[in-house]
């Protein structure tokens, strides 16, 4: 190896986390130096614009268009991202080559012992759909507020008032050091974003030797689970505006899916699950769930 392999990622401190993480894998599967690998850091749109929601400024594609383009560009040989923040559908000529083994699902609360602790008509910050709506039917007295930016960000927010709690993955604090916040959020009472906790490499479709580097380091149980779970948002039509939830595991060597989409103010929640799930299996369950839900609901999913 004449120079080293370019590792492209977003520049805040999680995704800096995150890639340091993968690069750290490759070396130990290659017996690589630590000068085999060089990190590319760069600001993502999604990172500079933090006063409104994705969906009223480009979607997830905020996360991924620049990395995008250094891949295509010959710019970096491949890239990091947290997989909840990728598009459901990808350009042919990425590939999503291998994920690293998934982390912890679930959210954590921070600045209240639980979602009953949180005073009545007080305040939670989030900026995703899917916690907004599951909130809204849990705790239909809160008033939700924007809350954009990183997870350092997001806290300090926390901490000057504008919230009087927030919900940040349990995943993030944990690659952070900061997984001693909070309290931890049960999936059987608030089901987490498709793919939340997986971090996921891509390189270009073409490039067959980054592409077998890759498989070396590709946990093969996250990734059917997550692929699985993208699929159930890809028979959705889901975009950036749509709650929804989805968790795939592997049991008894068999992939269990639960599912839900929900309606903006909390007063819908059509859910699914199945025991053997698989890509097509979770593109059916999409379409059931939608069938079963009023048209309002399906109107948040383009159906």
């Amino acid at each position: 190896m004449n120079k080293p392999y370019r590792l492209g990622t977003r520049s805040s401190p999680l995704a800096l986390a995150q890639a340091n993480q993968a690069a750290a894998a490759l070396r130990q599967a290659h017996g690589w130096g630590e000068d085999a690998i060089e990190i590319v850091a760069m600001k993502a749109s999604g990172d500079l614009i933090q006063d409104r929601p994705l969906a009223e400024v480009g979607g997830k594609a905020l996360w991924t268009k620049e990395l995008d383009r250094a891949l295509v560009a010959g710019e970096i040989d491949f890239a990091v991202h947290s997989m909840k923040d990728v598009e459901t559908i990808r350009p042919a000529e990425i590939t999503i080559a291998a994920m690293l083994p998934r982390a912890d699902v679930r959210d954590r609360l921070i600045g209240a012992d639980s979602l009953a602790l949180i005073p009545k008509g007080g305040r939670l910050g989030t900026s995703s759909p899917r916690r907004s709506a599951q909130i809204a039917e849990l705790r239909p007295d809160l008033d939700v507020v924007l809350f954009r930016g990183n997870v350092a960000t997001r806290l300090r927010k926390l901490e000057e008032g504008e919230a009087d709690a927030t919900l940040l993955a349990a995943a993030g604090l944990d690659r952070l050091g900061q997984l001693d916040l909070g309290v931890a959020i049960p999936v059987d009472v608030m089901l987490p974003a498709p793919a939340q906790g997986a971090i996921g490499i891509e390189t270009m479709t073409a490039n067959s030797k980054m592409r077998a580097l890759l498989a070396a380091i590709d946990h093969a149980a996250t990734s059917s689970c997550v692929l699985t779970e993208r699929a159930f948002l890809e028979g959705l039509h889901a975009d950036c505006r749509s709650p929804v939830a989805a968790l795939a595991q592997v049991r008894d060597s068999k992939i269990f899916l639960r599912a839900e989409i929900l309606s903006a103010d909390g007063s819908e929640r059509v859910t699914g699950e199945l025991p053997d799930a698989n890509p097509d299996a979770a593109r059916a369950l999409a379409a059931d769930l939608l069938g079963r839900a009023s048209p309002s609901l399906r109107a948040l999913f383009g159906a």
